[in-house]
């Protein structure tokens, strides 16, 4: 029989998983934004848990690049360099470029109805100026082809690399707008014409498109800092 130590243990090693997947979502989706400082109190309140397993999880997340740590007390989220940027997007145009060519192979109409789902309700968000539904929605987009290729592994690696990409994305999501969807369109009509290489090219043009915006973002960053730099020179 299982002890007492071994089942709070367990419990805690539960709590720290659901807190983990929590955190990990709202950096997808962007709920999260650059340099936000996360509250290990609030966290835990918020989330009726102890303090122990939010500051379990948020130490994960400081492992994995997706959080930095100055102190117990200073945990915010990673602002990515333009270099780590241009890594990840290198990363993921070759690997959600093999997603999108495997989903041309692979959709159904179902699925290409819930992809058409996505992308009409992400219209509707645009038009309403929600963008935490709309940045939500996009997530769900690219992801869903990722299921639709039947790539578990590679959705895996991609997850890891959203959680650190998708508070950029959220912070430049309002100013892009309609050109953050607009090669949705491209991506469907390749795959309902089961089209691979066409879905290859329209999702890395979907990726260049929308990464325009941010690399003129972290472009102005790093300006910034060089010349806040020379004048303290």
């Amino acid at each position: 029989m299982e002890n007492t130590l071994d089942m709070v243990s367990h419990e805690h090693d539960n709590k720290g998983d659901w807190i983990y997947t929590q955190l990990s979502r709202d950096l997808m989706n962007g709920v999260l934004l650059p340099n936000e400082r996360l509250k290990i109190r609030e966290l835990a309140q918020a989330m009726g848990t102890s303090v122990t397993p939010v500051r379990d999880a948020l130490l994960r997340l400081v492992h994995e690049g997706a959080l930095s740590l100055s102190s117990q007390r200073d945990i915010r989220v990673r602002n990515l360099s333009l270099q780590e940027y241009l890594e990840i997007r290198s990363i993921r145009f070759e690997l959600e470029g093999l997603a999108a060519a495997n989903a041309a192979l692979n959709a159904t109409v179902q699925d290409l109805n819930k992809l058409k789902h996505l992308v009409a309700q992400n219209e509707i968000s645009l038009s309403n100026k929600d963008y935490k539904m709309s940045i939500a929605l996009n997530q769900s987009f690219h992801f869903e082809l990722c299921y639709i290729a039947n790539m578990p592994i590679l959705i895996n690696v991609l997850r890891q690399l959203w959680v650190r990409i998708g508070p950029l994305i959220a912070q430049a999501y309002q100013h892009g707008e309609r050109n953050m969807i607009n090669y949705h369109y491209l991506i469907l009509e390749a795959l309902e014409n089961k089209d691979p290489q066409a879905a290859r090219v329209a999702i890395q043009a979907d990726l260049m498109s929308g990464g325009h915006l941010l690399l003129q973002m972290k472009e102005a960053e790093q300006n910034l800092k060089l010349s806040e730099n020379q004048a303290m020179i």
